[in-house]
């Protein structure tokens, strides 16, 4: 699973109980700190992580709430640690997340730091391992989005069509050393250095520490530095910068589908407002989402917009 990087959580829940505290003095357009006050049918607070992609999912979900009559309020924290208790609290009522992130997310709550991974390249059984676990939360997982952002491994587009290269089988098959573009933290973990060995062969004889999906790791690869990258499924501009991601055909990596994470009491209060986050979800596509977040990075446009636009295009607002 990509390890995002994570805030000290005492500042950090410091930050948030001043940013609950300041209510509608402070708005920003990435929705990180916003209020609507056009709903008639109560108040939802809504959280997540404080970065590009979950700023446009943050507000996707307000704006279909909007839609159903709810006024909403955001609050965009650092980590999964600050509003996952305030999840089962009830203190936040919905949150943009990654299906195999608050699987061993819970878990480890659950059954401990050193708990073994429950998430899986499957969609369908990570869901299933994740409802008991979410159940004894107070929480509930409404549908998961095809849209996925997993780790992917990226080579140049020359090297895959010299090579017949479309699978990370393929690379392996070709038993040649390989030097990787990848954060410190890929040696060792199933979903990247150990993985790419044990499953498929790579001879990989050095890691290039640099950060994930940057263009940096990018870089490397195409000055022949390195082969092979660490990237994002949601990189829209992969293909533009002479990329190529080579299918995860043996699945070490675990389903990171997008998924709204609610309170349970919430729901069962409010089963219209599930409802229109499953509506959004039963559009959205790795390919929807990877288009809005070149948006954000490459054209600099607001994270509210490009939410509008897309959801106004699928008839959901």
């Amino acid at each position: 699973m990509r390890i995002r990087r994570m805030l000290g959580i005492g500042t950090a829940v410091v930050a948030l109980l001043a940013s609950a505290a300041c209510g509608n003095d402070s708005g920003s357009s990435d929705g990180s700190d916003s209020d609507s006050g056009n709903g008639d049918k109560g108040a939802v607070t809504l959280s997540g992580q404080d970065f590009g992609e979950m700023q446009i999912m943050a507000q996707m979900y307000k704006q279909v709430l909007e839609k159903a009559g709810y006024t909403v309020t955001v609050h965009l924290v650092g980590t999964r640690d600050i509003y996952g208790p305030e999840l089962t609290s009830g203190k936040v009522d919905i949150a943009p997340d990654y299906l195999a992130g608050m699987a061993d997310y819970l878990n480890k709550q659950a059954n401990g730091a050193d708990a073994p991974t429950i998430s899986t390249n499957s969609a369908t059984d990570t869901l299933e391992a994740l409802k008991p676990l979410a159940d004894a939360a107070g929480i509930t997982m409404l549908d998961p989005a095809q849209a996925t952002d997993q780790n992917a491994f990226a080579v140049t587009t020359e090297f895959a069509q010299e090579h017949n290269l479309t699978t990370l089988s393929d690379l392996g098959a070709l038993n040649m050393p390989i030097t990787l573009a990848a954060p410190p933290d890929c040696e060792g973990r199933s979903d990247c250095e150990a993985g790419l060995t044990s499953a498929y062969g790579l001879n990989i004889v050095k890691i290039i520490p640099l950060e994930y999906d940057s263009a940096q790791a990018k870089d490397s690869v195409k000055s022949g530095e390195s082969q092979l990258a660490e990237v994002a499924t949601t990189d829209g501009a992969l293909k533009e910068e002479g990329l190529t991601v080579l299918q995860d055909d043996k699945g070490i990596q675990p389903a990171q589908n997008l998924i709204p994470a609610a309170n349970s009491d919430f729901v069962d209060a409010n089963p219209d407002a599930a409802a229109a986050l499953n509506g959004l979800s039963k559009v959205l596509t790795t390919e929807d989402l990877a288009a809005m977040i070149l948006k954000i990075n490459v054209n600099r446009e607001q994270p509210d917009a490009i939410a509008q636009e897309y959801l106004s295009s699928k008839g959901l607002i």
